[in-house]
């Protein structure tokens, strides 16, 4: 670092002063910087000499602030300076452009044999003709941009218009089907109650015929028991009963056989 920069320097952050104040001591610091010194310390004290101060807003040194900021802007300019363009061959300013090759030369360039019999414009000259040449080769690209965005802007219309219908489409696919899916748990009920009223129907036709069997299954087991009864009788008394015995076994054996009788167990109906 430079010896004028060093002096220029705070203490603190080790950078050219920002708002300089200057303490009783004659120190001088950044303001921020000495603030958060002071912050992180029980008293304030100077950072380099530790005198105590009790101000707790020493003055600005604005001689100080001065020559900072000339420093500053001279630096600046002189890093300017030196950013400008150079001949990579003769280490000159370029300050013309030859029109053959249609490159930036220095004046010795100018003058060697290389750019014999060129002809040379100044660098300013120059730039300001092909920024005229890059101006008209450049309109017809924005016009062709414009058009590009105009397309684009349709395409983008044209996708957010097929979404929209998509989305029509399927709101009208599923309404359809909520139709049809009612329709159908609604042909489902009326069809299970449907089934639900014959099975009622036809277990009560089959339970009253079940009765009517039992009853006479009831009444063919008191024959039966009356007839074995009889049968152990003695001679006498068997010869006794015979008659009604006959009688009532005969009448029994001549009714219709309902062990013969066949039941459709698809719809239990006899036939």
């Amino acid at each position: 670092m430079a010896s004028s920069e060093m002096n220029l320097s705070c203490s603190i952050c080790y950078d050219i002063f920002r708002d300089p104040i200057m303490l009783s001591c004659s120190h001088s610091f950044c303001k921020d910087c000495l603030q958060m010194w002071w912050k992180e310390k029980p008293v304030r004290k100077c950072p380099l000499c530790k005198n105590v101060h009790l101000s707790d807003d020493p003055p600005c040194n604005l001689v100080l602030k001065n020559l900072c900021e000339a420093f500053l802007l001279e630096k600046a300019q002189k890093a300017s300076l030196e950013s400008e363009a150079h001949c990579s061959l003769h280490s000159e300013k370029l300050k013309l452009f030859c029109l053959d090759h249609q490159l930036p030369v220095c004046l010795v360039c100018r003058d060697s044999k290389i750019h014999n019999k060129h002809k040379f414009r100044t660098i300013e000259e120059a730039a300001e003709d092909h920024r005229k040449v890059l101006q008209v080769l450049l309109k017809p690209l924005k016009e062709k941009l414009k058009h590009f965005k105009i397309v684009k802007g349709d395409f983008d219309q044209t996708r957010e218009h097929i979404k929209i219908q998509a989305l029509h489409t399927e709101r009208k696919i599923k309404e359809k089907f909520a139709k049809m899916h009612q329709f159908l748990q609604e042909e489902e009920k009326e069809r299970i109650t449907a089934l639900r009223a014959e099975e009622e129907q036809k277990s009560q036709m089959i339970k009253e015929k079940t009765e009517a069997l039992s009853r006479k299954i009831a009444a063919l087991l008191d024959t039966i028991r009356a007839t074995e009864e009889n049968l152990r009788a003695e001679d006498v008394s068997f010869l006794q009963n015979i008659k009604p015995a006959v009688n009532r076994t005969g009448e029994s054996g001549t009714r219709p056989d309902p062990s013969k009788r066949q039941v459709c167990k698809s719809c239990f109906f006899f036939y």
